[in-house]
């Protein structure tokens, strides 16, 4: 018995699929839609808002204390700011006795955080690197007084080099009458004790940034390393730290900046007083108080802007211009 099977005619298969409604996600070439209009005003929301907070609370300040360095103002009122030149630069250089010492202290600062925490940071990350035992348990150990704010940190070395019942005086019996070592009130002693304390949180900083360095080394430079016959300290100076490059120049410039904006630390141990003076604590003593110089106080903060930037991008040109050559 036969059956009939349906056919279709000519004109019937000409006939074109009919076109998906509209709000589909297809345009009239049937094409697919990525973005819809939500979702451009959405990205454009998520991406602008932050741009415009950025551009608002830095760059335009840091304009405006530029601008402001040259000017003498109060604080109150805008009809109060008066064109003064390079006044202020002037009596800053000259006739500040605290500025040349700040100056000093901070290039202090500098040179003992890239001696002291910044190799210790990288022999504890080579260390961890080893995958040893509870590994985890010492990262976060180390790495704990980098997520502390300073302001803890300052109360914590406080009690720690509190004269009377402070940890050190304790130690080494320096915490009875006749003799107390104030750590914090000697001005010999008082700068190298915050130090001390700037030194141990960072090297938990600088463990992290060396650790995340040494896990993008490929580890077949280190087999064909020891596949030569070099040694374990052969390995790491002649291979794996040349691969830290990168790495040295993040270091580098962190550590500058830490050392020009160290504020907290030592507003918390004395204010910035007798012998721990810092540019950022003359900015601060300028700008905040009753007799308000902001003038005065942004030509210090352009004197730190321009220091760092002398250290930092001479040394950024250099290192690129060395990675493009490579």
């Amino acid at each position: 018995m036969a059956t009939d099977t349906p056919t279709k005619s000519p004109e019937a298969a000409a006939v074109p699929p009919p076109r998906p409604a509209s709000g589909t996600g297809r345009d009239r070439r049937g094409h697919q839609r990525l973005l819809t209009r939500r979702d451009r005003i959405t990205l454009g929301l998520m991406a602008g808002v932050p741009t415009l907070l950025h551009v608002a609370l830095v760059w335009v300040t840091a304009l405006a204390s530029v601008l402001l360095a040259f000017t003498t103002w109060d604080g109150i009122g805008f009809d109060s700011i008066k064109w003064v030149g390079l006044q202020n630069f002037t009596q800053l250089f000259q006739d500040n006795p605290q500025f040349w010492p700040a100056v000093e202290h901070n290039i202090i600062w500098f040179v003992v955080l890239i001696l002291v925490p910044t190799p210790l940071g990288l022999f504890l990350a080579v260390q961890l690197d080893k995958r040893i035992r509870f590994s985890r348990v010492y990262q976060t150990a180390f790495f704990l007084p980098v997520v502390i704010s300073m302001a803890c940190i300052g109360f914590v070395w406080q009690l720690v080099y509190n004269p009377d019942t402070g940890l050190i005086n304790s130690i080494i019996g320096a915490n009875e009458p006749g003799h107390y070592i104030d750590w914090i009130g000697d001005p010999d002693l008082n700068l190298w004790a915050v130090l001390v304390a700037a030194s141990w949180r960072h090297t938990g900083y600088m463990m992290i940034l060396y650790l995340a360095g040494l896990k993008s080394v490929d580890p077949s430079l280190r087999e064909a390393s020891a596949l030569d016959g070099a040694n374990e300290w052969q390995t790491f100076r002649s291979v794996v730290f040349p691969t830290l490059r990168p790495t040295n120049t993040v270091v580098l410039v962190v550590t500058i900046i830490e050392a020009l904006r160290a504020f907290d630390l030592v507003f918390v141990f004395n204010k910035g007083a007798q012998g721990t003076e810092l540019l950022s604590i003359l900015v601060t003593n300028n700008i905040i108080g009753e007799s308000s110089r902001i003038g005065y106080g942004s030509a210090i903060a352009v004197v730190l802007l321009v220091i760092s930037l002398i250290v930092i991008i001479p040394y950024l040109i250099a290192t690129f211009r060395k990675e493009r050559r490579a």
